[in-house]
Formats: structure tokens, C-alpha cells, sequence
């Protein structure tokens, strides 16, 4: 499993990493179907004062996340990003539904389920442990541990005689 994720890690990751050079490289390109997304968004989003600049942050965030998830540097948190980039970049880019031509209509779509696809993928990549346990089943272990300690405590304490809170202050360094 681990050789798998060494390669299809780069292997989803080139995609982000690729469209984001070009979009740096080439952001008008990009800015007539970002500008219809952008309508939607606060005026000044995060110092961002036009839809060009907006387009080179997405570029970058790409091309950083991309290259985070490829290399398996914080591959979970990189593979959020890229899925919460990939969202508005298919909503801006692959607008099927505004297309008249039908063979534009056809290729956009075909744009639109390959860019679901790839957020599939992040997604999964997004909750791939490696193997490791989830933050969430840490957490419940810890917790069922504790509350056995805490019933054990409660136990011993009714057993001497003691209320929970003395067999605790008695346990305690003073």
C-alpha cells in the first residue's frame, strides 16, 4: 500500500501542479470564467482587489498544494486545499449549463466530470491515514480510557469508604 501511495499521490498531484504554472504563467486566460464565480464573493476578498489576482492566488495554492501532496509533506491538509480550490475552479471553468454550441456544451462537460472525478480523488486522499489511527479514533479511545479510570477510581473509592473526590485529593502529590 505504501509504494501505491508513493505513486499515485504525484500522480493526482501533477494535474494541480501543472494547471497551476499555467494559470500563473497565463491568468487572463483564466479570468473571463472566474470573474462569473467572483460575483458571488465579498468585494475584497483577503486583500484580493481583482479577479486576475484572485486567479494567480488559486494558481499558487495549486501549484503549493499540489507539490505538498506529490512530495507527502502534510498530504491530508494539502488534498483539503486542493479539493476546497478545485470546487470554485470547476464552477468557474467548466460551465456546461452556459454553453449554446453543443459540441462546446459536450467538451465543457466532459471538463466538468473530469474535474469531479479529481475531487474524488483528493477527498480520498484527504482521509488517507497511512495506515494510522484517525485524530477521531484517538480521540475516542482516549476518552473510553479515561472514563475507565475515572469508573475504576469511583469503584476503588466506595470500596475504602471514601468519596471519589478523597481517594482523588489522596492520590495526588501534595
Amino acid at each position: 500500500m505504501a509504494l501505491v501511495r508513493r505513486i499515485a499521490r504525484p500522480l493526482l498531484a501533477s494535474i494541480f501542479v501543472y494547471g497551476g504554472i499555467d494559470a500563473l504563467r497565463n491568468p487572463g486566460s483564466k479570468t473571463p470564467g472566474a470573474e462569473k464565480v467572483v460575483g458571488a464573493l465579498p468585494q475584497r476578498l483577503a486583500g484580493v482587489s481583482n479577479t486576475e489576482q484572485l486567479v494567480r492566488v488559486d494558481a499558487a495554492a495549486k501549484v503549493v498544494g499540489g507539490l505538498a501532496l506529490g512530495l507527502g509533506k502534510f498530504p491530508r491538509l494539502a488534498a483539503l486545499g486542493l479539493a476546497a480550490s478545485l470546487i470554485p475552479t470547476t464552477a468557474a471553468g467548466h460551465r456546461f449549463w452556459d454553453e449554446g454550441d453543443p459540441a462546446k456544451r459536450k467538451a465543457q462537460q466532459l471538463q466538468f466530470v473530469k474535474n469531479t472525478s479529481i475531487l474524488g480523488g483528493v477527498l480520498l486522499a484527504a482521509v488517507d491515514t497511512a495506515g494510522k489511527p484517525s485524530l477521531g479514533w484517538r480521540a475516542r479511545r482516549i476518552a473510553r480510557r479515561t472514563a475507565t479510570k475515572a469508573h475504576s477510581a469511583a469503584a476503588l473509592a466506595s470500596d475504602r469508604g471514601r468519596t471519589v473526590e478523597e481517594s482523588v485529593r489522596h492520590l495526588l502529590p501534595s
